[in-house]
């Protein structure tokens, strides 16, 4: 499989994956988010793939909308890649909209054939 083969596929990995917050689609973010997950978020708070999930069921977070920008992923080795980039979302937490601006980083492996994003970090935006 070639370079550019696997950079679409990962890009692709990523529209799911907004789609699938945007959705509250719970099987499609299982595909996406490895069992082994975790985010650190802009205050250092960590956060696993089934937080992520029970977050969305209890409706303490909705994402309306996610606006992913400058994408970029480099690939490290056959199966490890890095993707790098900023979002505009806005979300419902706890009753409340926000707006939220987040620079990420975002590690993906490919197990078994398919990529699997298995750890981020976000940074937020004034």
């Amino acid at each position: 499989m070639s370079n550019t083969t696997d950079e679409q596929e990962i890009i692709q990995l990523f529209v799911d994956g907004d789609r699938a917050l945007r959705g509250a689609d719970l099987s499609e973010l299982r595909r996406i988010y490895a069992d082994d997950y975790i985010q650190f978020d802009e205050r250092g708070r960590i956060t696993t793939r089934e937080q992520l999930v029970q977050d969305l069921i209890s409706h303490s977070i909705r994402f309306a909308s996610i606006n992913s920008k400058g994408r970029q992923v480099r690939l490290l080795e056959q199966n490890v890649a890095v993707i790098h980039g900023s979002e505009e979302d806005e979300i419902e937490q706890n009753g409340r909209r926000l707006q939220v601006n987040y620079l990420y980083t975002d590690v993906v492996i490919k197990r078994e054939g398919r990529w699997q994003i298995v750890a981020s970090q976000l940074v937020k935006q004034s």
